[in-house]
């Protein structure tokens, strides 16, 4: 499936013919085309990264029993997420730049099929990245909103059910969508459904940061004196909360975007130009596989502590 051709595949062969530099892509219809071309080991070492940060996240959760909670179970869907996410993509370029080189050998027939299967493990693992996002969010939002109720509402059963929902929903969504991608209602479910997770973690982590401002500006009326730390509060909160959200729409709205133009600008010059830029759209969501841990996990002191004796023993 070739990334040239965005309005008849979505997630197609990677561009392996690709060399790190920005340039103008000319033509008779397209004379501004900006398109930046992304070089094969990019994908790569990103991957690589990605792989080795969120196997070192599952293997700090399953060790230590004192992360056994339902908050760190979503962490560790996440990273299992991200990692599918790495690996998928790591292959279908490595089987690519194989391909092209000769060293692998195989009939058409077999490489489609090779692909389609490819395919549903990255749309899989982004749909599921994506939900465990949300249900993170949902879950902080709990523990903030009500603390004293939090362990009765957020149990292991329920969030062990929460997880093989997401899971299966994954599954089944991206079978669909890789098996009617060129139908238009799939491709606005995904557009709607990425808009529905954006919100929903805007909602509630703004709430949840105002929250904490509220608390904070209660503190600093007890004791004037904490006014200085309660600005630097504010100003620390306002920029995690920029973070995360700029880090998730700036990595998984690019391909959105391009789903949607398929849909409203398929044959348009400038949409056909943005088109092109595919490869780069998908090196974000890996670029995102790569950030998350760092987010959501490595903030973690008790998920350090383990991770540093983990290492440690293995040496």
């Amino acid at each position: 499936m070739s990334t040239q051709e965005p309005q008849k595949s979505l997630l197609g062969s990677l561009n392996s013919n690709a060399t790190s530099h920005l340039g103008l892509a000319t033509n008779q219809s397209e004379p501004w085309c900006l398109y930046v071309s992304i070089p094969d080991g990019l994908f790569l070492s990103l991957g690589l990264v990605s792989l080795v940060e969120n196997v070192l996240v599952v293997i700090a959760i399953t060790k230590n029993r004192n992360l056994h909670s339902p908050m760190y179970y979503f962490i560790c869907c996440l990273a299992l997420s991200d990692l599918m996410v790495s690996v998928s993509i790591m292959l279908e370029t490595t089987i690519i730049l194989l391909l092209e080189a000769g060293v692998l050998v195989a009939r058409v027939a077999l490489v489609q099929q090779l692909d389609n299967l490819i395919d549903v493990l990255i749309c899989g693992s982004m749909v599921s990245s994506l939900c465990f996002l949300g249900i993170i969010a949902i879950d902080r939002y709990i523990s903030i909103f009500y603390a004293l109720r939090y362990h009765s509402i957020v149990t292991l059963p329920r969030a062990r059910r929460a997880v093989v929902g997401i899971w299966m929903v994954s599954i089944v969504s991206s079978t669909l969508f890789i098996t009617y991608y060129k139908h238009t209602a799939v491709l606005l479910c995904l557009v709607t459904f990425f808009l529905a997770m954006l919100a929903l973690m805007a909602i509630l982590y703004t709430h949840m940061f105002m929250r904490a401002r509220q608390h904070a500006q209660g503190i600093a009326q007890l004791h004037k004196r904490l006014r200085s730390i309660h600005q630097g509060f504010c100003l620390k909160g306002a920029a995690t909360l920029t973070i995360l959200l700029g880090i998730f729409f700036l990595c998984w709205g690019p391909f959105f975007l391009h789903l949607l133009l398929i849909v409203l600008c398929p044959q348009h010059p400038t949409c056909s130009c943005i088109f092109k830029n595919f490869n780069l759209f998908l090196l974000f969501i890996v670029l995102s596989s790569t950030v998350d841990p760092l987010i959501y996990a490595f903030r973690s002191q008790e998920l350090r502590m383990t991770l540093k004796e983990v290492l440690l023993c293995s040496w």
